[in-house]
């Protein structure tokens, strides 16, 4: 599947967003260990996390994709990306 750079700004995000849900639901609910969590909690951080995951498999799998057919350095396209996607957090 070819991927576009766009895409993988957008997918990056997605994941660096969801991410983010999980350590807010972290800090909101307190260390699970510490704190009882209730079913729902529990629930709720166990769904969080696996969005998370499968949004950073998704992008890593991408970003391997867009490497292998553009022929460019990884490294390079990894650092373009992530001044992409800080772009992106400044401009909203």
């Amino acid at each position: 599947m070819a991927h576009t750079f766009e895409e993988l700004v957008h997918k990056r995000r997605a994941a660096d967003l969801a991410q983010h849900r999980v350590e807010e639901l972290r800090d909101s609910y307190g260390p699970p260990m510490q704190h009882r969590w209730t079913p729902r909690q529990s629930h709720t951080y166990e769904t969080a996390v696996r969005a998370w995951r499968d949004l950073d498999r998704d992008a890593r799998t991408a970003m391997t994709e867009y490497v292998k057919e553009g022929g460019q350095s990884r490294h390079k396209i990894e650092a373009k990306l992530r001044r992409a996607v800080q772009q992106d957090d400044r401009d909203t």
